[in-house]
């Protein structure tokens, strides 16, 4: 937020959506979205067609990429996109 969008940081006018994921409910997430009055966007429980990218994209891209090292950010995405390309219209 800092550096790409530091005029909604500063006038406090965004928000957070975030998945109902464990780590991000935790008390001290909460605790600290409350102290930072960060406004959060309350997520849907089990609708898939909120991020249907959980479900069938990303397990698909980090099967491909997974226990490859890779040394620069470019380079991640460079092998994302080709691993995404190479993903048949058929799979959808």
């Amino acid at each position: 937020m800092r550096r790409k969008r530091p005029e909604l940081l500063e006038n406090q006018t965004w928000m957070l959506h975030h998945d109902n994921a464990l780590a991000h409910m935790s008390l001290l997430i909460c605790s600290y979205l409350a102290k930072h009055h960060t406004s959060v966007v309350p997520h849907t429980p089990y609708s898939p067609d909120l991020a249907p990218a959980d479900y069938f994209l990303f397990p698909k891209l980090k099967t491909t990429l997974k226990g490859r090292c890779f040394q620069t950010i470019e380079e991640i995405q460079e092998n994302a996109i080709r691993e995404l390309r190479a993903i048949t219209q058929s799979a959808l």
